[in-house]
């Protein structure tokens, strides 16, 4: 059994537009750059101006491409099970409700994405080709790594002192031994007559302590909140494979059911209006 609608499945050139450039986004980020490179920044930049474009479209565009034409109804998708089941197939003129649900779950992921990215990376780099890290670290990162790496270059190359250069050296550190137990003698005297300063050191030390680890809360936090704000990220990367492999089946699915319409619909000049 077979039910037609007179109108034909048709996509306006905004949303074929926002629909291949956020698919060659999610390729070019998955794999051709390096997570937290900029370049990964920047074409997750424009993912986001591309589901931008296509949300706005969604309350100002075209009939079809618009959130009315394929509101998310869980109800009407179990009936399109139903009419899945009994074979049935009903033509509509923007996404079925199955593919409706998908496309809503697709737009929530990518925002999630988009959102934790963002607040992860700051604004985009200037130069994308300067920045370069899993996290998004640059030539910051590669100057500190490679002053540790001078450093221990300049530790391990220190010469070995002889035995004739350690003797005069022992017999100076004789000395100052003795000055500093002489130093010591007089400030153990200097507290012994004032001892009023001990609490005005112990108090600043106090200040100090406390104010030290103010600091390493406030760095602790920032860290937890990055550490979050990367699984947030990471698990909505992981979901949207599934949802656009389930949505790639459900599409090779409904063009083997009703017809080749569907697929037309997504290519460039495809189902063009009259």
């Amino acid at each position: 059994m077979e039910n037609t609608a007179p109108a034909p499945r048709r996509w306006d050139p905004i949303v074929k537009l926002t629909h291949w450039g956020v698919v060659i986004a999610v390729i070019g980020n998955a794999l051709v750059t390096e997570e937290g490179s900029g370049w990964h920044i920047w074409v997750g930049y424009g993912l986001a101006a591309l589901l931008g474009l296509r949300l706005l479209w969604g309350l100002i565009g075209t009939r079809n491409a618009r959130f009315s034409a394929f509101p998310p109804s869980p109800s009407r998708a179990i009936d399109h099970l139903g009419e899945i089941g009994r074979g049935e197939v009903t033509r509509h003129p923007s996404h079925n409700p199955l593919g409706a649900l998908m496309a809503y779950a697709i737009w929530a992921t990518l925002l999630v994405i988009s959102a934790s990215g963002i607040a992860m990376s700051g604004p985009p780099p200037a130069d994308p080709a300067a920045v370069s890290g899993e996290h998004g670290e640059g030539g910051e990162k590669g100057e500190n790594e490679e002053g540790e790496e001078a450093r221990e270059r300049q530790g391990a190359a220190q010469p070995a002192v002889s035995a004739a250069t350690t003797a005069p050296l022992a017999r100076g550190e004789e000395r100052e031994d003795e000055d500093e137990r002489a130093e010591a003698r007089e400030r153990s005297a200097a507290k012994a007559a004032a001892p009023a300063e001990v609490p005005a050191a112990s108090e600043v030390a106090a200040d100090r302590l406390a104010a030290y680890a103010e600091g390493a809360g406030i760095q602790g936090e920032e860290e937890g909140g990055e550490e979050i704000l990367e699984e947030v990220h990471e698990i909505a990367v992981n979901l949207l494979y599934v949802l656009i492999a389930l949505h790639l089946m459900g599409v090779v699915f409904e063009t083997r059911r009703s017809g080749r319409e569907i697929v037309r619909a997504m290519l460039p000049g495809g189902n063009r209006p009259a």
